[in-house]
């Protein structure tokens, strides 16, 4: 049977916009209370009202992955407002900074792993803590990862991008071979879709009619989610649609 959904918290990163607005929006209509977390207020504020305008529950909340603060602040403020009610993490925040070999800039790069690896790899920490700091059930945590099919695939002009997805991906594998090997009460999967239609993919002037819609990939999402629990525990990423790969 498929798991269900409703009743639960989530907190979507990068909910602003993008993939991250389509799995908030995805994920409300299935029953999830969604907290839309975003450096960009603005849009998590959008995405919130488009969701109680749709007649789901949601929350936007003003958030910035690369800040120690913000993660431990919002997980913390989450399991004590819901308790282990707060069970569902879906990391989607990402930036992409181009740079080739001879100008690829220090300060760019750096921030593209930090909000593509570093800071996402932080915030499950924080949330698996806090989650079983907080567990008075037999309830299991979920923690989904989006990815990128560029952790596999090479793009001129995208060392920061496509090697910060392939560091997050053998991170998201460690931490699922670490849930098994502890009995952490908590599945983690992940997901590479190709090219989205989203605002970070305008500078690369790829096609429309070669990009994935979101709100497709934000369906994959919801469906991996809902998978029977007896799944908990398979190394799970997996790659939608990889005749789309743009380049």
């Amino acid at each position: 049977m498929q798991t269900s959904l409703a009743g639960r918290v989530g907190l979507v990163t990068g909910g602003a916009s993008g993939l991250g607005r389509a799995t908030s929006v995805a994920l409300a209509a299935h029953g999830v209370h969604v907290v839309v977390a975003d450096i960009d207020v603005v849009g998590a504020d959008q995405t919130a009202d488009t969701i109680t305008g749709l007649g789901g529950s949601a929350e936007a909340r003003q958030f910035d992955v690369t800040s120690s603060q913000d993660r431990s602040s919002a997980t913390a403020d989450l399991f004590q407002a819901y308790g282990d009610t707060f069970n569902i993490l879906v990391n989607v925040a990402g930036i992409d900074r181009p740079g080739y070999l001879v100008d690829v800039d220090e300060a760019a790069y750096q921030q593209v792993f930090a909000v593509n690896c570093h800071g996402p790899v932080f915030l499950m920490k924080a949330f698996l803590n806090g989650f079983l700091a907080s567990r008075t059930s037999d309830v299991e945590a979920e923690i989904f990862n989006i990815i990128s099919i560029s952790a596999i695939t090479v793009g001129s002009g995208a060392v920061a991008y496509n090697s910060s997805k392939a560091a997050f991906a053998k991170a998201t594998e460690i931490f699922q071979t670490e849930t098994r090997e502890f009995a952490h009460p908590c599945r983690i999967q992940g997901m590479m879709p190709a090219a989205m239609d989203t605002p970070m993919m305008a500078q690369w002037g790829i096609p429309k009619e070669r990009m994935m819609d979101p709100a497709d990939v934000a369906a994959e999402v919801v469906h991996a989610l809902r998978r029977p629990r007896s799944v908990i525990g398979q190394n799970l990423i997996f790659t939608p649609r990889p005749e789309n790969f743009p380049r």
